[in-house]
């Protein structure tokens, strides 16, 4: 996804830089109107996908690149002579981005805003933890990645916040944020979600077995959390079908699920 702050980044990184944007659309077509990606010497920013339609839309900004020419319009017919079969078409603007204006060139497309990302807060900076940033780096998700310990590793993709007292940053999050907690420690990990579900979540999952489930559903009972409390907290985390216990393969089965509770909370939000 690619807003506002990608696009000043780019621009303040290039000399020059190319906007590919699908202004519309008919029929099946590989992205939907809006989808943009940039294009700069030495590389590409997003994707609007179709292959060879993204491939001749790459080249044309490169030779726009090359002589500033004035933005254009192109209509693709997804068929067979773009070795493809949507049977739709894309209509797509390509031209080179102006900076510090409300649209991306005069008379062009608008800028876009920067997309609303969900933040997700990741307690805990281990393999796992480490796994899961690069794994929802691309997605539309904000991360923080929060860990007790202060000579705990960064990771690129995430804001990372050194706290003796992980709790406090739960305590402080809003009530559509996500949490995933898997600490270095079980005592740490159920101080994290005590937090969390005293209030209002989007999502609080906890890496571990069901034995560590039920454990914690006793320790937060004795605490006096209600069982309509305790129902909002996800261990063990990931699809059930994957039981593959590798730090990536946990990652990317977590990144799913909230990809997909992230979409039934903006479904039920409109």
């Amino acid at each position: 996804m690619i807003g506002r702050a990608e696009i000043e980044a780019a621009l303040a990184t290039h000399s020059a830089v190319a906007a590919v944007v699908v202004t519309t659309t008919k029929g099946s077509s590989p992205r939907d109107a809006g989808a943009m990606m940039l294009v700069f010497e030495g590389g590409t920013l997003g994707t609007i996908g179709g292959g060879t339609v993204e491939h001749r839309c790459i080249a044309e900004a490169e030779r726009m690149l090359k002589g500033r020419d004035d933005p254009e319009t192109f209509v693709f017919p997804l068929g067979p002579d773009l070795d493809q079969c949507c049977g739709g078409q894309m209509q797509v603007q390509i031209g080179l981005v102006q900076p510090s204006r409300e649209k991306l060139w005069p008379d062009g497309p608008a800028m876009p805003p920067d997309p609303n990302r969900r933040q997700v807060i990741i307690y805990g900076s281990g393999h796992v933890g480490q796994a899961l940033v690069r794994a929802l780096a691309p997605l539309p998700f904000r991360i923080t990645l929060v860990d007790s310990r202060p000579n705990a590793p960064s990771a690129h993709g995430a804001e990372v916040h050194a706290t003796p007292l992980p709790e406090a940053v739960a305590e402080e999050a809003g009530e559509e944020c996500f949490h995933i907690v898997l600490t270095h420690s079980h005592a740490t990990d159920l101080e994290i979600v005590s937090a969390i579900l005293a209030k209002a979540s989007g999502f609080c999952g906890l890496i571990g077995s069901d034995t560590k489930r039920a454990l914690f559903e006793r320790r937060l009972r004795e605490r006096g959390f209600t069982d309509d409390a305790i129902s909002n907290l996800t261990c063990p985390i990931g699809l059930p079908m994957l039981k593959d216990k590798r730090p990536e393969v946990i990652a990317a089965s977590v990144a799913v699920q909230l990809l997909l509770r992230d979409s039934v909370l903006r479904e039920q939000a409109r």
